[in-house]
């Protein structure tokens, strides 16, 4: 191989490495301007899209190990890669598509897993991570916190009583 073709193997290799995940998409007939919308919504959620040839794509992610890809690759190649969530990452590419009608996934790899392009879809309608933490945290909080209405309800409804001792005989003066 050449050595500028090995250079960008190695480009495409150092970024599949550096992320979790990667997305296959497929762009064809994507104008210009909507190629660089879809851009900048991607790197607003934290993630970056490049466009590969296929023949390096496989090479990189064969030297990787990754799942066999060879039948998502073909025709206009773009990959998705972050070092955050995929969830957002697929919502992204989700709302795009049918705002749009393109780009359209083809597959992904999820922590060395492949991903067919109707689990890339129903990643994108789960919620985010930060809210499934906040669901969580609050599950783990509701018995604790009930506990503690427990303990205080005998102190409450004795103050109750009192105060309502304390009125009546505040009335009967």
């Amino acid at each position: 191989m050449r050595p500028e073709k090995t250079l960008i193997v190695s480009d495409i290799r150092e970024k599949l490495q550096a992320s979790p995940y990667l997305l296959v998409v497929d762009f064809t007939g994507m104008k210009v301007p909507h190629f660089e919308n879809l851009r900048i919504r991607l790197a607003d959620a934290g993630a970056r899209m490049s466009v590969v040839r296929n023949t390096f794509l496989r090479i990189a992610a064969t030297e990787l190990q990754m799942p066999e890809l060879s039948d998502s690759l073909a025709g206009q190649t773009a990959m998705v890669t972050g070092e955050t969530d995929i969830c957002a990452e697929a919502k992204v590419l989700k709302t795009f598509a049918a705002e749009f009608k393109k780009p359209t996934v083809r597959a992904g790899v999820l922590e060395n897993a492949a991903l067919s392009a109707a689990q890339v879809a129903e990643l994108a309608d789960l919620p985010s991570k930060d809210v499934l933490r906040a669901k969580l945290l609050g599950l783990l909080q509701t018995p604790a916190s009930q506990f503690v209405r427990i303990l205080n309800e005998p102190a409450a409804s004795l103050a109750r009583v009192l105060k309502a001792k304390g009125d009546a005989l505040a009335g009967a003066e």
